[in-house]
């Protein structure tokens, strides 16, 4: 599987869905695994994801990535690129305006 790029992908898709969005949110929060190989396979907190053609699209986008390096067909820790995270982090912080707790 080739690297990610950590960049603003150009292969970015122009228009996430709702459930493509709590995708991303899902695996931002942990517990994600996927399987690296031509297509590959999501899981959530030990459950295969219920959408596997967003979650492809996701991964080839470039917004889902192994968190280190797997062999195909292994199962390992999913993290999201950068990119994916600028796409779900709240809109301050996509501004880079840092907000101030009380």
């Amino acid at each position: 599987m080739p690297k990610p790029d950590d960049s603003a992908a150009a292969s970015t898709p122009t228009a996430l869905t709702h459930r493509d969005l709590a995708i991303l949110r899902a695996v931002g929060r942990g517990g994600a695994e996927v399987v690296v190989g031509a297509q590959p396979d999501l899981f959530l907190d030990g459950r295969c994801c219920c959408d596997q053609p967003a979650a492809h699209r996701l991964v080839r986008a470039g917004l889902i990535a192994p968190a280190g390096r797997t062999a195909g067909g292994e199962r390992a820790a999913a993290r999201l690129t950068l990119a994916g995270s600028r796409l779900v982090a709240p809109a301050g912080e996509r501004a880079g305006v840092r907000r101030l707790e009380p």
